[in-house]
């Protein structure tokens, strides 16, 4: 094991700025087997917004190049969470100089450089360096309990999925153009929250096999050019002039899995739905709902066989529901958490992984770069169906 791990993150938009929280409290999270964590770096090429992070998450400098980290012999660990068009280079520069890369979803922009995002980090293990996705949500206590019960055969095989992801960061007509909007069909809410709901549905009812009726909408066909830089979804100053919108508001489809069915759909117009991730899962012994807006709590009906008082009860997660025992500073019932500790776990089992604890002693390994291959594969197809009136499309 190391003497210590220095980490950097590279963004310091919304997304960049959880992962710096996470590593901030990832070597207080369970047993502390960790070797030290150093904060080293937030690298970001607007250096307000690098060092405004950088200060407030501890971290010891910022940087305005993934190059300068990349070639930092005090930094071992790296988080890639910017633009998805900018992932390649900078994945493969890191892996190249022999960091640990933990890469936000979707692996890229494009299919072809996810395969080869994947290719590199194969070569990259073979020389001792890790890469993994961060499929945030199946950290989510509620989803993997929820996972537990139909791998357990309390709910029992799944027979229907049926999920959404509204969000509203683009509902407004004035919500200034950024790299979200630019991109081919399929690279905006498709792939901005679709990619979640399409891992969290293989995640608990395993591979889908086939997507049909795949819609792809375009509904606010320009974007106001902002006036200043645009961190995450924040609205700034816009200018007179627009750009055209290039990729999707709004996506559906449905799935066939090995077992059971689904159906899908996500938005980034859904005004008054900041972040409504929402599914209910149906099986053979009953069924499971989830709702991140209440993430103590699911939703769960196991039919009793009466008919006479079925239906769904509460359930208050706590210390005998995944990940909440030890990764809590107080984990009693009904504490509570929310997504931000998701990141944490995430983080915690990344640094486990690289520190070489062992399976059995860790937290669930984070998503291969060929597992962000399939996620990418599932949204292609998706876009196929789309392009061709809804056409199936088998994987």
């Amino acid at each position: 094991m190391a003497e210590s791990l220095g980490v950097a993150v590279i963004g310091a938009g919304m997304a960049g700025k959880a992962h710096a929280a996470a590593y901030r409290t990832a070597s207080a999270l369970y047993s502390p087997v960790l070797p030290p964590v150093r904060l080293v770096s937030i690298g970001d090429v607007n250096a307000e917004f690098g060092s405004l992070a950088a200060r407030r998450f501890g971290y010891e400098r910022h940087d305005t190049s993934w190059q300068a980290i990349a070639e930092a012999d005090d930094i071992d660990v790296v988080s890639v969470v910017i633009a998805n068009s900018l992932h390649r280079e900078v994945v493969e520069g890191l892996l190249a100089a022999g960091k640990h890369v933990l890469c936000e979803k979707p692996l890229s922009d494009s299919i072809e450089d996810a395969r080869a995002m994947a290719e590199a980090a194969r070569s990259a293990e073979a020389r001792g360096s890790i890469a993994r996705i961060g499929f945030t949500f199946r950290r989510t206590p509620g989803i993997a309990y929820i996972r537990d019960l139909i791998r357990t055969g309390v709910l029992g095989n799944v027979l229907h999925f049926s999920g959404r992801y509204w969000t509203d960061y683009g509902f407004s007509p004035s919500a200034p153009m950024s790299w979200r909007y630019k991109g081919g069909p399929g690279s905006g809410a498709l792939a901005d929250v679709g990619s979640h709901l399409t891992y969290i549905s293989e995640f608990l009812c395993g591979d889908i096999k086939s997507i049909t009726g795949g819609n792809l909408s375009t509904v606010i066909g320009k974007r106001p050019l902002p006036l200043a830089a645009v961190m995450g979804h924040d609205h700034v100053a816009v200018s007179d002039t627009f750009e055209a919108v290039e990729n999707d508001d709004y996506a559906a489809f449905n799935a066939e899995f090995a077992n059971g069915a689904g159906s899908f759909e996500v938005s980034r117009v859904a005004a008054g739905h900041a972040n409504s991730l929402n599914f209910e899962v149906f099986c053979e012994n009953g069924a499971a709902k989830f709702d991140q807006r209440r993430p103590a709590e699911i939703q769960l009906f196991l039919n009793d066989g009466s008919g006479n008082e079925n239906g769904y009860r509460q359930v208050i997660l706590g210390p005998g529901h995944p990940y909440i025992a030890g990764g809590l500073a107080m984990d009693a019932p009904e504490v509570g958490f929310g997504q931000n500790d998701a990141f944490g776990y995430q983080a915690r089992a990344f640094l486990e992984e690289v520190a070489g604890l062992s399976e059995a002693d860790s937290l669930p390994r984070c998503a291969t770069f060929d597992e962000g291959v399939r996620n990418m594969e599932l949204l292609g197809a998706v876009t196929e169906s789309a392009l061709n009136n809804g056409k199936k499309i088998t994987l």
